[in-house]
C-alpha cells in the first residue's frame, strides 16, 4: 500500500530499466496473490488486470512477462486453468521475440505445468511441472519451492502415488521449517494436502490433525482462502464419519463469511458440500 501511494508513473518510469521490473508491477504481483490468500478471490482478479494493464503501459518487455507469469498466479489459486494458459502463450512470446529465457523457458514452463496440472491433463502436467522445477531449482530458486512441491504432491497423489506425494510434501513441511526461512504464505494449504493423502492411505487420525494445524495457521493468518479449502476438507472428512452437525458447524461460518467469489471452484465445492449436509 506504501509503494503504491508514492509511486509516480512519470517519475519512477526509469526503474524497470534499471532493475528489470517496475515498483507497481511487483507489487501488484503480491497485492493479488495476497488478496486472493485473506479471501477476496474477485477482487484479486481486480488488481491482476490493473497491474497487467500497468505493464502494458509501461511497455518494457521482462516487466510484462514478469506481470504476466508471477501475476498469473492468482488464476492458478483461483483453480483457472485457462485465463493462465492464456497468459503462458503471450509470455512464452515475449521471451522468444526479446530473448528472455528466463520468461519463456522458466516462469512459463512453471505455470504451463500448474495450468495442465489443475486443468486435470496429469500425463502432460506431471513431467511438464517436474521438468519446470527442476529449471528453477538449477538456477537457485527455493522461492515458491514448497508451494510448487505440494502441488506436484497433490498430483502424483491423483495419479495414483500417494506414497510419493507424501514424501515430496515432507520436504516443502523441512522447508518451510529451516530457521530463518520464514516462507509461510502457503503454509495452511500444504498441511492441509498433508491431511488428505494421510485420508488417502487411510490415517484418519493423523489426517485431522494436519486439518486442524491448517485451520491454525489459516485463521492466524487470516487466510481466509486457505481457511475455506481446509474446513471443507475437514468437514468431508467429518461427514464419512457420520458427523454431519459437527461438518456443518466447521464449514459453515466460513463459508458464510464470503461476500464474492462464488463462481470460483472452491466457493462451489464448499457450497455443494453444505447442501449435501444440511438436507
Amino acid at each position: 500500500d506504501r509503494v503504491l501511494a508514492i509511486y509516480d508513473e512519470v517519475r519512477h518510469h526509469h526503474i524497470a530499466d534499471v532493475v528489470n521490473t517496475d515498483p507497481k508491477t511487483a507489487v501488484g504481483n503480491f497485492v493479488s496473490a495476497a488478496t486472493w490468500m485473506l479471501g477476496y478471490p474477485d477482487r484479486a482478479v481486480e488488481m491482476s488486470n490493473e497491474r497487467d494493464a500497468h505493464a502494458r503501459r509501461r511497455a518494457h518487455p521482462f516487466d510484462l512477462g514478469y506481470a504476466l507469469m508471477w501475476g498469473g498466479n492468482v488464476f492458478d489459486l483461483r483453480r483457472e486453468p485457462e485465463p493462465l494458459l492464456a497468459r503462458v502463450a503471450e509470455a512464452e512470446q515475449i521471451g522468444h521475440d526479446f530473448r528472455l529465457p528466463f520468461i519463456s523457458e522458466v516462469l512459463a514452463q512453471l505455470m504451463k505445468g500448474l495450468a495442465w496440472l489443475r486443468a486435470g491433463r496429469l500425463d502432460e502436467g506431471l513431467p511438464q511441472f517436474r521438468m519446470a522445477i527442476g529449471r528453477w531449482s538449477a538456477g537457485g530458486g527455493l522461492a515458491l519451492m514448497p508451494y510448487y512441491n505440494a502441488t506436484l504432491a497433490e498430483c502424483m497423489a491423483l495419479n495414483g502415488d500417494p506414497d510419493g506425494g507424501l514424501r515430496l510434501i515432507q520436504l516443502s513441511l523441512e522447508q518451510i521449517a529451516r530457521p530463518g526461512w520464514g516462507e509461510r504464505a502457503h503454509f495452511a494449504e500444504v498441511l492441509r494436502l498433508n491431511g488428505w493423502m494421510l485420508q488417502l492411505r487411510g490415517d484418519v487420525v493423523a489426517a485431522e490433525q494436519r486439518y486442524l494445524q491448517s485451520l491454525e495457521v489459516a485463521r492466524e493468518q487470516r487466510a481466509k482462502s486457505w481457511e475455506l479449502r481446509t474446513a471443507t476438507s475437514l468437514a468431508r472428512l467429518r461427514q464419512t464419519q457420520g458427523r454431519r452437525d459437527e461438518a456443518v458447524s466447521i464449514l459453515a461460518p466460513v463459508y458464510r463469511w464470503f461476500t464474492e467469489g462464488f463462481d470460483t471452484p472452491d466457493l462451489k465445492d464448499a457450497s455443494a458440500l453444505l447442501d449435501e449436509l444440511e438436507r
